[in-house]
């Protein structure tokens, strides 16, 4: 299966053209820059639109706007990911949004813990500590901004890969454990240019 992952286009969806072929696309969050719902169904309206055979999205911390929302009406091939899963020839997709009102509370604690063992691909908004989640501190050194949350249920869990954003500097992939990562964050850390989507071959 080839996947196409995108994450972090924060309203420049648009500017996306000549995306390559994949069997599924996913969009790790963050496709709202200023947490409107305007923002979010005009993402949907294109997101809906892709000439994929299946659509998969969850919410980052900036599509504040979906929090706790029922989302009606979408295509049968487009799948909104929120602590939930779904199968797609014979691979068991699981996704967890980012949403702030549940990271002050032990919700966001479960909603890691309760990712299922038998998943196949991971898709979370945040990075795993240590893996490609790299950026600025306050003081102008570079630190770790991943979950050791999402750290440690991904090594038990083991999954075929883990697909993430948040991070802008660090778009990329790499590879540990058997376990391919990838940080598909669209837009640059300063928001100048889009980065290349990543493809995943599983």
């Amino acid at each position: 299966m080839k996947i196409l992952h995108l994450s972090d286009t924060h309203g420049a969806h648009h500017r996306l053209s000549e995306l390559p072929e994949a069997d599924v696309v996913v969009h790790s969050g963050d496709f709202c820059m200023v947490e409107e719902e305007r923002e979010a169904l005009d993402f949907l309206n294109w997101f809906c639109d892709l000439p994929y055979r299946h659509k998969i999205f969850i919410s980052g911390n900036h599509d504040v706007c979906l929090y706790g929302a029922n989302i009606d009406g979408l295509d049968s091939n487009v799948h909104y990911l929120c602590n939930s899963g779904i199968e797609i020839d014979g691979l068991k997709f699981y996704g967890v949004p980012l949403f702030m009102e549940d990271c002050v509370t032990e919700r966001q604690t479960r909603n890691y813990a309760n990712i299922p063992v038998d998943t196949d691909v991971l898709v979370t908004h945040s990075p795993a500590y240590g893996i490609l989640d790299l950026d600025d501190g306050i003081d102008g050194e570079f630190i770790h901004y991943g979950s050791e949350e999402i750290l440690s249920r991904v090594m038990s869990v083991h999954p075929l890969a883990h697909l993430f954003g948040h991070i802008h500097r660090q778009h990329g992939l790499t590879e540990q454990n058997g376990i391919i990562f990838s940080n598909g964050a669209i837009m640059n850390e300063d928001y100048s240019k889009l980065n290349i989507p990543n493809i995943i071959e599983l």
